[in-house]
C-alpha cells in the first residue's frame, strides 16, 4: 500500500527510525481457535481478485500551504515517551513533521512523558501544565488520557485537544483520533496464513484491553478468510489493570516461546516495546513474524531480527497527529476523518523485505478493496 504524494512523505519520515511493536501476552491465559492442527500447509479459500486501481484516499488535500508560525503545540505521551520503540514514536514523527512543515518555532513546542501505572492526577497535571503554559493545540497520545481529559478539557474550553485512540463524549474541544486497527490486522492475518507452513499462527497481545482486542479480532478474521481451517493461538502478557505488558520485552520473549511451542510458526504482536522480545523469540526459533503499527522491517533497532519480519500492519498515528495540527492551524478540525481507516490510508500494510510475492500482493489488494467497499466487514471484537 502506498499513499499518494503527501502520504509517501509521511511514510518516509514516520517509518524510518521508528519501531512499533504489537502485542505480547503472559498473565491472562491463552487459547486457540481453528478446527485442525495437522502441521501441514493451509488449504486456501478462493481469494478475491486484485482491483484494477487503488481506491484509497488521503486525509488532507495535497498542496495546501499551512501556516502554523503562530501556534504553540504540545504533545503528552503515553508510557515510554519519545524513543519507546512504539506508537509514541509515530506520534513524535507526526509532531516533528508538523513543526517542520508549518513553520512552528521550536521554543513554541513541548513534549511531556508518562510513567507506568501512574495516578490519574499525574496525567491531569501534565495536561494542565501544557494548557497553562499556553500550548494550543495539544495531543494526548493514547486512550490513557481519556479520563483526565474529561476533567481537564472543560477547565480550558479555548484549548483544542486531540486524543489518540479514544473520545470524550460531550467535550467539544476534544477531537478523537481513532483508527480501524482491525482492518490492518485483517491483512496481517492474510499474510500469516499464506506464510505459515503448519497452518498454525499466533497473536501476542500486550495488555488484555478492548483496543488490543481489535488487533486480535482482525488478525484472526483475516487468517480464517484466507484459510478457513487455520489454527490461531492467542496470549496476552498482562491483564487489563497492568499496563507493563506494553513495556516488557523479556515477557514478550517468553510469551512468544509459549506460542511457538504450541505449534505457531507466524506470530503477530500488538504490545508496544514488548514486541521486541517477540521478534527475538521468533528469530531464535527460526519461524516468522509480522510487525505492527509501523514498517518494522525498516527499523534500525530491529536490524538483528528484521529477516524474520515478512510484513507489517500499519497504524498511521503519525498521519493523525500531523493532520490534527494541520486542521487546527487552518481552524478546520471538522475536516478530519471520523475514523482513520483503510479508505483514508489511516491503516494499511507494508511488505518491505521482498518476502511477499506479486501473487500474495494481489490477494492483499483484493481483500483490501473488499474491506473498503464494504463487501467484508471486519469485526472489532474477538
Amino acid at each position: 500500500m502506498r499513499r499518494p504524494v503527501r502520504g509517501t512523505a509521511v511514510v518516509a519520515l514516520a517509518l524510518t527510525g521508528l519501531l512499533v511493536v504489537s502485542a505480547c501476552a503472559k498473565d491472562s491465559g491463552g487459547s486457540s481457535t481453528g478446527s485442525t492442527a495437522t502441521g501441514a500447509a493451509c488449504e486456501f479459500a478462493t481469494p478475491p481478485g486484485a482491483p484494477a486501481t487503488s481506491n484509497t484516499g488521503t486525509t488532507e488535500a495535497d498542496g495546501v500551504k499551512v501556516d502554523g508560525s503562530a501556534l504553540k503545540i504540545g504533545l503528552a505521551y503515553d508510557i515510554g515517551g519519545r524513543g519507546d520503540a512504539s506508537f509514541n514514536d509515530l506520534a513524535a514523527a507526526g509532531f516533528d513533521r508538523a513543526i517542520a512543515d508549518f513553520g512552528v518555532r521550536k521554543e513554541n513546542t513541548r513534549e511531556l512523558s508518562a510513567s507506568p501505572n501512574e495516578d490519574e492526577s499525574v496525567k491531569q497535571s501534565r495536561l494542565r501544565q501544557l494548557a497553562r503554559e499556553g500550548f494550543n493545540p495539544i495531543v494526548g497520545v493514547g486512550f490513557a488520557y481519556t479520563e483526565s481529559l474529561k476533567v481537564v478539557a472543560p477547565e480550558f474550553p479555548e484549548v483544542r485537544f486531540g486524543l489518540v485512540d479514544s473520545a470524550v463524549e460531550g467535550a467539544a474541544n476534544v477531537t478523537p483520533l481513532v483508527f480501524a486497527e482491525q482492518e490492518g490486522a485483517f491483512l496481517a492475518g492474510v499474510v500469516a496464513a499464506y506464510q505459515s507452513k503448519k497452518c498454525h499462527v499466533g497473536f501476542v497481545g500486550g495488555v488484555d484491553i478492548p483496543l488490543i482486542h481489535k488487533f486480535e479480532a482482525g488478525y484472526a478474521q483475516g487468517a480464517k478468510a484466507a484459510a478457513p481451517n487455520i489454527v490461531v493461538e492467542k496470549k496476552y502478557i498482562t491483564p487489563a489493570t497492568d499496563f507493563t505488558g506494553f513495556q516488557d520485552p523479556a515477557k514478550g520473549l517468553e510469551t512468544a516461546k509459549g506460542l511457538i511451542e504450541k505449534g505457531a510458526d507466524v506470530l503477530y504482536p500488538a504490545a508496544g516495546a514488548s514486541g521486541i522480545g517477540v521478534f527475538s523469540a521468533v528469530k531464535q526459533a527460526g519461524v516468522l513474524a509480522i510487525g505492527c503499527d509501523a514498517d518494522q522491517y525498516n527499523q534500525p533497532s530491529l536490524a538483528d531480527t528484521r529477516d524474520v519480519i515478512v510484513a507489517s500492519s500499519l497504524k498511521r498515528v503519525d498521519v493523525a497527529v500531523y493532520d490534527f495540527f494541520s486542521a487546527a492551524a487552518r481552524n478546520d478540525l471538522a475536516s478530519l476523518p471520523k475514523v482513520f481507516d483503510l479508505k483514508v490510508d489511516g491503516v494499511g500494510y507494508a511488505t518491505s523485505g521482498g518476502k511477499v510475492d506479486a501473487k500474495l500482493q494481489g490477494i492483499l489488494e483484493g481483500f483490501k478493496a473488499q474491506i473498503i467497499d464494504g463487501s467484508i466487514k471486519v469485526a472489532d471484537k474477538p
